[in-house]
């Protein structure tokens, strides 16, 4: 069983072209996605429709959460930047309906049986939806999180941290961010789950993909320059 992860890809289509580009569809027999697919990089519409045709796994993730606090009618308090406000409230109107309507139908957790094997995605981790689990959070916590749950393999993004840790016969995982990295490396990241019997394998991998049709299509939406220089850099920089 070999199983496509992905996480956080913050409306970046570009970047998932290159993913399929590098790693053909065809050869996974899941793609599993932790959530974060909208807002702050300009192709929402894209990456929905993407994740509709390849019937890709889905959860929703906190910027989702306020998409879709918006298209019912709602609001939120923060984030009170100009700069980043607009990166959400642009991004409704950009959808198409089925996707409006696609997006606001995900839910908060995804579980998945194969075997002796139990996936779960998570955004945040087990415990909470906005946790940040960080390849640097000690192994306390994870053993915490371990004795609470009841699944083998917890896939989680949010932190765009990419690891993998065993952890009390507990595999967590987290691909890194798809389309907006803060290591200082823009590229890509995700990680390839491979499943035999009772055996995990991870790959983490970073690809290469066109920043420069990000940074235009920013330009001719009116949207901060500052983006610019943030998905160049792969930081965040606000």
């Amino acid at each position: 069983m070999k199983i496509l992860l992905l996480s956080d890809i913050h409306g970046n289509f570009p970047a998932l072209e290159a993913i399929a580009k590098k790693h053909p569809l065809d050869q996974f027999d899941l793609i599993c996605n932790s959530g974060d697919s909208t807002v702050y990089c300009p192709f929402p519409d894209e990456v929905l429709s993407w994740l509709r045709t390849y019937k890709v796994q889905s959860i929703r993730g906190n910027t989702d959460d306020k998409v879709i606090k918006l298209l019912k009618g709602k609001t939120f308090k923060k984030p009170r930047k100009p700069e980043k406000r607009i990166m959400y409230t642009s991004t409704p109107e950009a959808l198409s309906k089925s996707n409006r309507q696609y997006l606001c139908g995900l839910k908060k957790k995804y579980t998945w049986q194969y075997g002796t094997h139990t996936l779960c995605l998570f955004h945040g981790s087990p415990a909470a939806h906005e946790e940040f689990l960080f390849n640097t959070t000690p192994d306390k916590r994870f053993e915490e999180l371990a004795a609470s749950t009841s699944c083998s393999i917890v896939v989680t993004g949010h932190s765009h941290s990419p690891y993998h840790k065993c952890i009390k016969g507990v595999h967590f995982i987290n691909p890194g961010s798809t389309g907006r990295m803060f290591d200082g490396n823009p590229q890509s990241s995700y990680a390839v789950l491979q499943l035999k019997d009772r055996s995990v394998q991870v790959t983490h991998f970073r690809c290469t993909y066109d920043i420069e049709a990000v940074v235009k299509r920013i330009n001719a939406l009116h949207l901060p320059p500052i983006y610019n220089e943030m998905f160049r850099a792969g930081q965040k920089l606000n």
